[in-house]
């Protein structure tokens, strides 16, 4: 399947909590890609200002749907809430 849309999660996230971080992505990777609907990659990017997540699905409807999933709401956000030091950034971009 072709990525028709992009879903971008960017965080601050300190140094010292980074690491909990990481872990919750690997944690949450393989579960993401196997059981959401549209859900095609996920990356983890690291900059020393923030932390992005960068998820590729099949099309913006599924990216939104996955906002508002069982996996995100109850496992993924609760995980890192903890972890911020500001609110994320959430931004959903359509492929031209």
């Amino acid at each position: 399947m072709k990525i028709n849309a992009y879903l971008e999660i960017t965080m601050k996230i300190d140094a010292p909590n980074r690491p909990a971080a990481a872990k919750i992505y690997t944690d949450y990777r393989a579960p993401f890609l196997k059981t959401i609907e549209g859900a095609l990659t996920k990356d983890l990017l690291i900059r020393d200002e923030d932390v992005q997540v960068l998820h590729g699905f099949d099309s913006v409807e599924h990216a939104q749907a996955y906002l508002t999933s069982e996996m995100f709401r109850n496992d993924v956000f609760i995980g890192l809430k903890p972890l911020w030091s500001a609110d994320p950034d959430v931004k959903i971009y359509s492929v031209a």
